[in-house]
């Protein structure tokens, strides 16, 4: 097929594929003599296995290491799960950082009047560093 239906296929941009290619994530797609790529099922496979992965937050250089186990028959569980762990890993210290952030804008806006006046705290608290508490979560 070629890369319009490999994107349909797959929910990945022709754009993306084309990335995807140009990083050796995936590998250079086959050519007509005309020059246009062409994309085989296991093209369409890896792809949408890059697109699963990239659903779920892995960056592009744990993809081709996950890719490169996937690939390899005589990979040990315990690689792929080291992976996925230092994933989870860092997804927890992002929502953190997001809590962090969600309380530090909680806190500006709840000291802003939103009236008719010109005075606002939000804007203040981004011209300059102010340390903030942020709200406490449960």
């Amino acid at each position: 097929m070629n890369i319009g239906e490999a994107a349909k296929a797959t929910g990945i941009s022709a754009k993306m594929i084309r990335y995807y290619e140009g990083l050796n994530l995936i590998r250079p797609a086959l050519r007509t003599a005309s020059g246009y790529r062409v994309y085989s099922d296991n093209d369409i496979h890896t792809l949408r296995f890059v697109r699963r992965a990239r659903d779920l937050g892995f960056s592009v250089r744990q993809i081709s290491t996950l890719l490169n186990l996937w690939q390899d028959r005589g990979r040990e569980s315990g690689q792929v799960k080291r992976v996925a762990l230092q994933h989870i890993a860092d997804l927890e210290i992002r929502i953190s950082e997001l809590r962090d952030m969600i309380g530090v804008l909680k806190t500006l806006a709840d000291s802003c009047h939103g009236d008719h006046r010109p005075d606002c705290p939000i804007l203040h608290g981004l011209e300059r560093e102010v340390q903030v508490q942020p709200a406490a979560f449960a």
